[in-house]
């Protein structure tokens, strides 16, 4: 029979077209947010020179970091310490902000901050920046050339980072396609290691997580991986408690692996083992649950908008990718591994794979818009950019399982004799030659009895192959004389029969055309899904295209130098309110006229200069190409003509309008207003 490779349908087509149409309208209709927390603002500026040496440094974030005592550090141009240590929590509503203080008497020159934090997701995020004091001079402290997730500890922990996620796949990916698609595979080696080492790798990688946590967000060091102190700190902190969280439960992942693999396989009652499949899936289903949430709690969708759907679409998502991907490696290891696989096995993994994509472009869908946003987001940021390339891959890969779909079609159409259909629920006896054996040894021994005492090889339907090798016969027929005396002879024997039955099995798993096409798209279908999980594992650990998109809007300090005010702001504003003695003039000063807190001076005097007593002033600051405010200021009176307030917050830099009201009488009333250029 000529066998051609199946052509792909229109269907796949149309559901690409009805995806990316999907995408554009979420993209389209998407508000700003943010996740991954980026540096908006610092006051002083990169760059800034200021007259007189500042109080302290402030930082502004997107969204909540984690702050250490050596989060902020401020070095002089010799490189010592210039800060007090102290850290400040600045943060006043919806607005992120820290701040470090200076020591007294900094001598002109120019300053580094150097800032590392963690952000609400769980990444490491780093930098620095230089301002001067009266006019720039050389300095010596070097700016860091890598990131806080760079250098060997980062790569270290990049890597366990992705071997867990393969590890979840291959663990609840094979434990499903098991109990759904193969009961008889439980009692298959090949099938048994595969699932006991994605376990395996899954608790180590997690281990090496939880002692790299410690230098990936701080020193970068490896040697601080054992210091303790450093590990009691990271299992006070979220990702510490969702990793330890992790590690119990993949404690009951073990029980449910030995169940599946121990009583599940030995059960013979069918009824026995349907009660048993029923309580393995719903324990697992629970347990693979637990642990894909150890991800959605600490990382990117335990933040920005809509956490409250996007935790529980994550755990769908990674779900969807252990049974699509974790049993693909498994159909992999048993297409290649063991003699037959039930093709109703392959029918039924074709048809849970088909239901994990349709669950995959949902959550992925929202996902998307989640953390890009916008179109230029998608093109323009790195994160949109890999966002791409998944896309990409995730076509390609099911593209190849569309093919593999049409290939276990024609195995169902073309079922060689000999070979039974699976019965449901049916258990493999003990000793059985074939699929219940995982080890080669152990089926070529059962196997080798297809092989006549003339040497005539035998095919699955019992005819005889007359192509057998006459010197493999002779090599494999019984010496029984001499090896009931000889132990090393009839070790030999024994090698030779299981060399002898595993050549026989792969002629005959050669001489299956359409099981071979399976095996071929199945073979790229991984090697795919290998490349895409690498990617989806960098995706996990960059700046989602929101927050860089809304770090750029806001004016990160990153984009260039820009200068602060060396001096108060002070405005003048005549007034007159139309009643008797309701004209005059109001003097304000901003000081020191920056971001961060200032100290508001008002002095309201008649036009000759004198002062005015008046009953009432008040004031409102508006920055109107942010959206903010207007932010009422309500100073005390000191003297006559003579108001003040401290701590009058300043949030970002911007144009800002100043009004100020004055009353001069019951009914005698007007408001001034000006806009000033802040910081």
């Amino acid at each position: 029979m000529t066998t051609t490779a199946p052509r792909l349908g229109t269907a796949l087509a149309r559901l690409l077209i009805l995806a990316a149409a999907l995408l554009g309208t979420l993209l389209a209709g998407a508000a700003p947010a943010s996740a991954h927390a980026a540096l908006t603002g610092s006051d002083p500026k990169d760059g800034a020179v200021v007259v007189t040496a500042p109080k302290e440094v402030n930082l502004t974030f997107s969204e909540q970091v984690a702050m250490s005592p050596d989060s902020i550090r401020v070095l002089d141009p010799a490189g010592r310490r210039a800060d007090t240590g102290e850290i400040r929590d600045l943060c006043s509503g919806a607005i992120v902000r820290y701040g470090v203080g200076l020591r007294a008497g900094l001598p002109d020159g120019t300053y580094t901050v150097a800032w590392q934090t963690v952000s609400a997701d769980s990444h490491p995020i780093s930098g620095a920046f230089t301002f001067s004091i009266g006019a720039p001079s050389t300095t010596s402290v070097a700016l860091p050339d890598r990131s806080a997730d760079g250098g060997v500890v980062g790569t270290l922990y990049g890597l366990a980072r992705y071997l867990s996620y393969a590890g979840f796949a291959v663990l609840v990916g094979g434990g499903a396609f098991v109990l759904a698609c193969w009961p008889r595979g439980a009692s298959v080696r090949p099938v048994q290691q595969t699932v006991v080492r994605g376990w395996l790798t899954l608790t180590g990688a997690t281990l090496v997580m939880l002692l790299l946590r410690n230098p990936y967000t701080g020193s970068g060091e490896l040697s601080d991986a054992f210091d303790l102190a450093g590990l009691k700190a990271v299992l006070e902190t979220k990702t510490g408690a969702a990793l330890t969280s992790r590690l119990l439960l993949l404690g009951a992942a073990a029980l449910f692996v030995a169940v599946l693999f121990g009583s599940y396989a030995r059960r013979t009652d069918p009824k026995e083992k349907k009660d048993l499949s029923f309580g393995l899936a719903l324990g697992g289903t629970v347990v693979a649950a637990g642990i894909a949430g150890t991800w959605a709690l600490a990382e990117h969708a335990s933040t920005g908008i809509q956490p409250g759907i996007a935790m529980p679409v994550d755990i769908l998502h990674l779900l969807a990718v252990a049974a699509w991907l974790g049993g693909l490696t498994v159909l992999l290891v048993s297409l290649y591994r063991t003699p037959h696989v039930d093709r109703s096995a392959v029918e039924r993994f074709s048809r849970v794979a088909f239901g994990a994509v349709l669950v995959l472009a949902a959550t992925g869908l929202y996902q998307s818009w989640r953390q890009v946003g916008s179109w230029s987001a998608l093109t323009g940021t790195r994160y949109g950019q890999l966002l791409l390339v998944k896309i990409g891959l995730m076509c390609v890969l099911i593209g190849i399982a569309w093919i593999s779909r049409r290939w276990t079609r024609r195995l169902a159409d073309a079922e060689p004799t000999g070979e039974a259909p699976e019965k449901p629920g049916a258990a493999e006896k003990p000793g059985e030659a074939g699929e219940a054996c995982g080890a080669e040894e152990a089926c070529g021994a059962e196997e080798a009895g297809t092989t006549g005492g003339s040497g005539e090889t035998r095919r699955p339907g019992g005819t005889v192959d007359e192509t057998a090798d006459e010197t493999t016969t002779e090599a494999v027929r019984p010496a029984t004389d001499e090896a009931a005396t000889d132990p090393e002879r009839s070790a030999q024997l024994a090698r030779q029969r299981v060399a002898v039955a595993t050549a026989r099995r792969k002629r005959e798993r050669d001489a299956d055309p359409e099981r071979a096409g399976l095996r071929r798209s199945v073979l790229t279908e991984a090697a795919v899904a290998v490349v895409l999980l690498a990617v989806t594992t960098v995706l996990t650990s960059t700046e989602p295209g929101r927050t860089e998109e809304e770090a750029a809007r806001s004016g990160n300090v990153s984009s260039g130098p820009a200068a602060v005010p060396d001096r108060p702001v002070d405005i003048r504003l005549p007034f007159d309110t139309g009643g008797v003695e309701g004209k005059g003039i109001v003097r304000l000063s901003l000081d020191p006229g920056r971001t961060g807190a200032n100290a508001l001076h008002l002095y309201v005097e008649r036009p000759n200069g004198k002062p005015l007593d008046v009953p009432e002033v008040k004031i409102a600051l508006t920055l109107d190409a942010k959206d903010i405010g207007p932010l009422p200021v309500a100073p005390d009176r000191i003297q006559t003509g003579h108001w003040s307030a401290s701590g009058v917050q300043i949030p970002i830099s911007g144009d800002w309008r100043i009004q100020v009201t004055v009353r001069t009488s019951e009914i005698d009333q007007t408001t001034v207003e000006k806009n000033v250029k802040i910081g």
